[in-house]
């Protein structure tokens, strides 16, 4: 009878372990959901700022021309944002601005950005200012590379195609839009999503 009860003991706390196990290890997920912020047939979701052209193509977001920005609807803060981009005309030149605020023309004033230019590709600046130089090649013309920037509190980090390109922890902008830089230069991009994370401790 004493060994039944032992059997049925330890069958019990075999079922009830693994429900218990995720919380013991800490392994929920604290993250939000990957969100698409380019649905392939128009710009919903996006504001065009200034004087810029934006068309979708082949199922692309294809910058065109002008001396803007392109912005998202919805302000971030703490996030991971991806997107593949593909320069279309020689000495290219764009780039993507994180938590931009809205004041200045043609671009936001002295706001963090990502820069998309051939010469200087991958570095990050803050309004006219290099903050960490570029170490990426030029991409060639008609080449899609992919740029992951995972922003946490004042930390930003860059990983191209899949490579840890820089961190940078001296992030002073708390929160704002990401936009796209419009600079006369024709670029196309895909796969641009977003996931919103926690509160950045």
């Amino acid at each position: 009878m004493e060994r039944t009860a032992s059997l049925f003991l330890i069958a019990l706390a075999a079922m009830v372990m693994p429900s218990l196990e995720p919380k013991l290890r800490g392994d929920e997920p604290k993250e939000g959901k990957w969100e698409s912020l380019f649905n392939g047939k128009d710009l919903s979701g996006w504001v065009a700022m200034h004087n810029v052209e934006f068309v979708v193509t082949n199922g692309n977001l294809r910058l065109v021309k002008g001396m803007g920005w392109l912005r998202t609807e919805k302000r971030y803060k703490d996030f991971v944002f991806e997107a593949e981009w593909s320069a279309l005309v020689p000495q290219y030149d764009s780039g993507f601005f994180i938590r931009a605020g809205l004041e200045g023309k043609p671009w936001p004033d002295g706001v963090w950005q990502v820069n998309l230019q051939g010469a200087a590709l991958g570095g990050l600046v803050k309004g006219n200012k290099t903050v960490v130089p570029a170490e990426t090649p030029p991409a060639p013309l008609n080449k899609w590379v992919k740029f992951r920037m995972e922003v946490r509190g004042k930390k930003i980090t860059l990983d191209v195609d899949g490579e840890r390109a820089w961190e940078y922890a001296g992030l002073d902008a708390e929160e704002g839009f990401i936009g796209i830089q419009v600079e006369e230069k024709a670029f196309d991009f895909r796969n641009l999503r977003i996931q919103e994370l926690g509160d950045g401790k």
